[in-house]
C-alpha cells in the first residue's frame, strides 16, 4: 500500500515502510546516521580484535566496551543540555569531526607499527564522548523533521539503519582484518566517517528550544530526573534501558573472545557472529517501520527485550558455531522492539520542551553500559565467557519479569503529556 505526500510540488509514491522518506532533510540524515553507526560497529570490532591479540586478555577486551560506553554516562545530559539549546547540525558537525580525527590518528598508529593496547581505549573514549554529545541532538531531529505522527517510522527507519550498521560493520572489519590488516580497516572507517560528514553539510536542522533561560547542565539534569520520576511510564522505560544495557548488551565484548576461545574460529567468521544479531534487528526494525499502528508501545518494549534476553541465554548455552548464529540473530530480533520503542515512548510522551532532557536523562541510563562490560569481563576472566554471558542473561530475565509485573503502566497505551511547561 502507498501513501502520497507534497514534496517539491509532486506528488511522491513510496510504501507506507518508508513514508518518513517524503521529508527531503530525513532523505540525508538518514544516510549520514548509516555511515557513522557502521564506522563505529567496525571501530568496535577491529578494536576488540586487536586487544585480544595484543593481551590474549577476556578482562581487557571487555575494557574496550567500557572505554567506549562510560562518557555516556557522564555526558549523556550535556548531549540532552545541547539537544535542548544548542545548534543541532553544529553539535552534529563538530562530534563526528572529532570522531573522524580520531580514526585518522589510530590509523596513523596501524600503518606505523606503533600501536599499544592502550591506544585502543584512548580512541574509543574519543568515539564514546562524541557519541554522547550528539546522540540526543541526533534522535530529536526526528520528531523535529517529521512531526510526531512521524516519530515511530522516522525511529524505526533509524533503527533500520542502526541495525544495518550493525550487520555490515563487523562483517565488513572481520573481512578487512582478515584480508588486508587492522590498518587498511582503519583506514575504511575514517573515509565512512568523512561521507557521513559531508552528508550532513546540507541538513536543515531547528536550533533546540530552552524550557527554562539560562539553566545550567545540572539544573536541567534534576529537572529531566524529577519529570521522569513523577511519571511511570518514562519512569518504567527508564529502568528497563538500565537493566538492558547493564545486562544485555555488554555480551558483545565477549564475541571475540567466544569466537577464539569457545566456537573456534577466526576474525572473518567473528565478524560474521558479531554482525548476526544486526540481521535480526534488521528484519525487526522493517517489520516495525512496516506496522500502521502499534496500539501498544509498550508490549512490545517489554516483549522484545523478554525475548532478546532468553536468546542470549541460549547462546550462552551453544558451543556449535551454526548454533551461535541464528541464536544472535533472534536476539537481534528482539532487540529491536526494545531499542526502537524506547525512543519513540520518550519522545512521544515527554512534553515537547521536555524531550531533550527525557532523551539525556536515558542517555544516562545508557551510560550504565560500562558497568555492565567489566562485570561480563571480570567473571570471564574468573570463570568463562559463557558462564559471564550465561549469568548476566539469567539475572536480566529475573529483573526484567519484576519489572513488568511492579510497573503496569507501561503495558497500557502509551499517551503524550499534554501539560503546558
Amino acid at each position: 500500500m502507498s501513501t502520497d505526500s507534497p514534496l517539491n510540488g509532486r506528488k511522491v509514491y513510496l510504501p507506507r515502510t518508508f513514508r518518513a522518506f517524503q521529508n527531503r532533510d530525513y532523505r540525508l540524515l538518514w544516510p549520514a546516521n548509516l555511515l557513522l553507526y557502521t564506522a563505529r560497529w567496525m571501530q568496535m570490532t577491529t578494536l576488540g580484535w586487536l586487544v585480544l591479540v595484543l593481551t590474549d586478555s577476556p578482562f581487557r577486551v571487555a575494557l574496550v566496551g567500557f572505554f567506549a560506553w562510560s562518557p555516556m554516562f557522564f555526558l549523556g545530559m550535556v548531549g540532552g543540555f545541547l539537544a535542548d539549546s544548542a545548534d543541532r547540525k553544529r553539535v552534529l558537525a563538530i562530534a563526528q569531526g572529532v570522531s573522524l580525527v580520531s580514526a585518522v590518528a589510530m590509523a596513523l598508529l596501524l600503518i606505523s607499527e606503533s600501536e599499544r593496547f592502550w591506544h585502543a581505549y584512548l580512541v574509543i573514549s574519543v568515539v564514546g564522548v562524541a557519541w554522547a554529545l550528539d546522540m540526543p541532538s541526533r534522535r530529536s531531529a526526528i520528531p523535529d523533521l517529521l512531526g510526531r505522527a512521524g516519530v515511530t517510522n522516522g525511529v524505526a527507519l533509524d533503527s533500520v539503519g542502526m541495525s544495518a550498521s550493525m550487520l555490515l560493520g563487523p562483517i565488513l572489519a572481520g573481512t578487512l582484518i582478515t584480508l588486508v590488516d587492522p590498518a587498511g580497516t582503519y583506514v575504511a572507517i575514517a573515509l565512512l566517517y568523512a561521507v557521513s560528514l559531508v552528508l550532513l553539510m546540507p541538513l536543515r536542522l531547528t536550533p533546540g528550544m530552552r524550557s527554562r533561560g539560562g539553566a545550567s547542565v545540572f539544573e536541567d539534569l534534576a529537572l529531566g530526573l524529577r519529570y521522569i520520576a513523577g511519571n511511570a511510564t518514562l519512569r518504567a522505560t527508564l529502568l528497563i534501558t538500565v537493566l538492558m544495557n547493564l545486562l544485555l548488551f555488554p555480551y558483545k565484548h565477549l564475541v571475540p573472545v567466544m569466537a577464539r576461545d569457545v566456537l573456534h574460529v577466526g576474525p572473518g567468521l567473528m565478524g560474521v557472529l558479531q554482525a548476526a544479531s544486526g540481521l535480526g534487528a534488521l528484519i525487526g526494525a522493517v517489520v516495525i517501520a512496516s506496522a500502521l499502528d502499534i496500539r501498544y508501545r509498550g508490549r512490545l518494549f517489554i516483549g522484545g527485550s523478554m525475548f532478546a534476553l532468553t536468546a542470549l541465554l541460549l547462546f550462552s548455552l551453544s558451543r556449535s558455531y551454526f548454533l551461535s548464529l541464528p541464536t544472535l540473530v533472534a536476539l537481534g530480533f528482539g532487540t529491536a522492539g526494545f531499542s526502537t520503542m524506547q525512543s519513540s515512548i520518550v519522545m512521544l510522551v515527554a512534553r515537547e520542551d521536555m524531550r531533550g532532557k527525557a532523551l539525556g536523562v536515558t542517555s544516562l541510563a545508557i551510560g550504565v553500559g560500562p558497568i555492565g562490560a567489566l562485570l561480563v569481563g571480570g567473571i570471564a576472566s574468573a570463570l568463562t565467557a559463557s558462564l559471564a554471558i550465561g549469568f548476566m542473561a539469567g539475572a536480566g530475565i529475573l529483573c526484567l519479569g519484576l519489572i513488568a509485573a511492579l510497573m503496569p503502566s507501561l503495558r497500557q497505551r502509551v499517551e503524550p503529556d499534554e501539560r503546558l511547561s
